[in-house]
């Protein structure tokens, strides 16, 4: 099926974390009694610096996982070393960072995991790749694991992003079924909706937004338009440059460009517009540092 005969749908989001002496007895002189205090006293003079030291909490120890070599990626390291000052932890002072580096070497990643497992560290911090990651993650199911990686990480498995929500998809290409989709999830109860881009949706917006009011659902759309047209907010390309760019580009084969030799040209301008007057309306309380990402507010 190609991508223009696939069904229109609406995508449907249910209700979107540590020295005396004893009373009585025989008389004791003076000196022995002396003594007994005086060794009573030293005693316990040697045993408060061990006892202070006893509760007094070890210094954390945490473990720096990487591929790379500690050369090439010393300001990576700095940066890291940076982020964990930033919130009161130096190295050296009230912290113990223990470095392994595998130098490119991806085979040394599980044993270099293990050996700070065996350390042990509170925390491990996994660095410069999925593989990395993973190694951390084999050696231990108790020590917490901080990685960065640049690839999907539920993909590759390092997460599950299960935030235990329902969802419901709905199809709609005409006004009636629209209609009857509306219905449909009031009936469900679905607790917001994400209106998918589409040409037949765009062209009947005022009524996908009116719907949306009537039966009070937040929804969020892929056009500026939409949030013109009353719907609560939208996120997405900029259509207008879309269309301007297709000008740009007529003008060039006019002027003798060759369509082949033109690239394909992907949009980079996104729009995120709320409309605060639907959102009074529907009693969402939008925060300030929500208001404040947003390119347009609509009041």
């Amino acid at each position: 099926m190609t991508e223009d005969r696939l069904p229109n749908r609406l995508t449907l989001a249910n209700s979107i974390s540590w020295c005396s002496v004893p009373a009585g007895g025989d008389r004791m002189p003076f000196d022995q009694l002396h003594r007994r205090a005086f060794i009573t006293l030293l005693g316990g003079t040697v045993a408060w610096p061990l006892a202070a030291r006893a509760q007094q909490p070890a210094m954390p120890v945490i473990g720096f996982l990487s591929s790379a070599s500690p050369g090439p990626f010393a300001h990576l390291a700095a940066a890291f070393r940076q982020g964990l000052q930033e919130t009161g932890y130096i190295d050296g002072q009230n912290l113990t960072i223990e470095y392994r580096w595998a130098e490119g070497q991806y085979d040394r990643l599980p044993a270099l995991a293990a050996d700070l497992v065996r350390r042990p560290v509170a925390v491990i911090a996994a660095t410069g790749g999925s593989l990395v990651a993973r190694a951390a993650m084999a050696a231990t199911a108790t020590i917490p694991i901080v990685f960065s990686s640049g690839t999907d990480p539920v993909r590759v498995g390092l997460v599950t992003r299960t935030v235990g929500q329902q969802i419901h998809i709905l199809y709609a290409s005409t006004e009636r079924q629209l209609d009857t989709a509306f219905a449909a999830l009031n009936e469900i109860r679905a607790g917001a909706l994400v209106v998918g881009a589409d040409p037949f949706f765009n062209s009947r917006r005022d009524q996908i937004a009116a719907l949306a009011a009537r039966y009070a659902i937040p929804a969020i759309y892929e056009g500026r338009e939409y949030a013109v047209a009353g719907g609560l907010m939208s996120y997405g390309t900029s259509v207008t440059q879309g269309y301007r760019q297709v000008g740009l580009y007529t003008a060039q084969i006019l002027k003798g460009a060759k369509p082949a030799d033109l690239p394909v040209f992907q949009l980079t301008k996104f729009e995120f517009v709320i409309n605060l007057k639907t959102a009074k309306a529907l009693g969402v309380k939008i925060s300030d540092n929500l208001l404040s990402l947003a390119d347009e507010v609509i009041e």
